[in-house]
């Protein structure tokens, strides 16, 4: 069986589609699995064990130069690929006008069908025309989180049940690299929007509180804006604080496996520290924690709700990760990483 994965983006999102790989894995074991995903975050696809194919897309570029004789050409590639290999099911992951385009675009195997969400769900992303668009259509309950979301329509649309908790199948993240230095703390600030960010003066405190008990406070960035933040909490954080350098995501998620923990915002960051099985405390500006945060282990949880929460109740939170965590001095995944 060929089966074809859209979801397109963003960062959080793709991540949160990661276990219906390792369901599909399982009851469908001989399945060769395609994903299509924006071409930012196809390398990071490219790391889940059980798909074959990374088709990178360019929506988000393409619609800055749609007419342009290169963006054409990148389409018409882009298309030619996509047509390159028929599916017995392509699952619209993302329920949007612009990603139910693209299933319709993929080529059908005989007795094939383009499946995605019947109806809209609370707090998640979704538009009524793709019910028009696509052939399967599978009703969801009003009130779901995100990762049970898309593990239900994959289990629907092709037969299995949902058993289980839900596995994140990413590849080993440096097969063959040099042992290097673990790394500490990382404080994902970072967010695309500005109702999920917490005040810079709460993230200084909380490192504060991290290097007196010994961490090291991890200051990743992406763009100017963030450089400029993680600048100036590192510099009233003292040496025990490290801004990294612009990395490549694939690059930043090597080093988170190998740290100590994330306190991070409602982010993509943060949902790669729960697929990366790290301690992991995420913080919500907004009451949506349980539609989008962690579940199922004491070691990562979420705080706040329709407000900020305190730098006491993250401190409270990241002490109770900590005590929970497994093997709180050495993570998880994986043991050898590269810089």
């Amino acid at each position: 069986m060929r089966i074809l994965i859209v979801k397109l983006s963003s960062l959080g999102d793709v991540v949160q589609t990661m276990p219906v790989v390792h369901d599909m894995r399982q009851a469908l074991p001989h399945a060769q699995i395609d994903w299509v995903v924006e071409e930012a975050f196809a390398p990071l696809v490219q790391q889940v064990q059980g798909v074959q194919r990374v088709l990178p897309i360019a929506q988000r570029r393409w619609r800055k130069s749609w007419l342009a004789a290169p963006t054409r050409h990148e389409r018409a590639t882009f298309a030619k690929l996509l047509q390159a290999q028929s599916y017995d099911a392509v699952i619209d992951f993302q329920g949007l006008i612009k990603s139910a385009l693209v299933a319709r675009s993929a080529r059908l195997a005989p007795g094939g069908f383009r499946a995605t969400y019947a109806n809209a769900s609370e707090a998640c992303a979704y538009e009524w025309p793709v019910r028009l668009l696509l052939d399967r259509l599978v009703p969801m309950p009003r009130r779901i989180h995100a990762v049970a979301r898309y593990r239900l329509l994959a289990a629907q649309v092709l037969g299995y049940p949902v058993d289980g908790p839900s596995s994140y199948p990413l590849a080993p993240l440096a097969s063959g690299a040099v042992a290097v230095e673990r790394y500490g703390v990382l404080l994902a600030h970072g967010t695309t929007r500005a109702d999920n960010e917490w005040p810079e003066r709460d993230w200084i405190a909380v490192g504060e509180q991290l290097i007196a008990q010994g961490h090291t406070v991890e200051l990743p960035q992406a763009g100017a804006l963030e450089l400029a933040r993680v600048q100036r909490i590192a510099q009233a954080l003292g040496p025990q604080a490290r801004v990294w350098p612009a990395l490549s995501l694939v690059q930043v998620t090597q080093r988170m496996a190998a740290s100590g923990g994330v306190i991070g915002v409602d982010s993509g960051l943060s949902h790669l520290a729960v697929a990366l099985d790290l301690p992991h405390v995420q913080i919500f500006s907004q009451a949506r924690a349980w539609r989008a945060g962690p579940v199922g282990n004491a070691h990562q949880v979420a705080v706040g709700g329709k407000a900020a929460p305190s730098v006491s109740a993250v401190w409270a939170a990241w002490q109770a990760v900590g005590a929970a965590y497994p093997c709180r001095q050495a993570p998880s995944h994986p043991q050898q990483v590269r810089a």
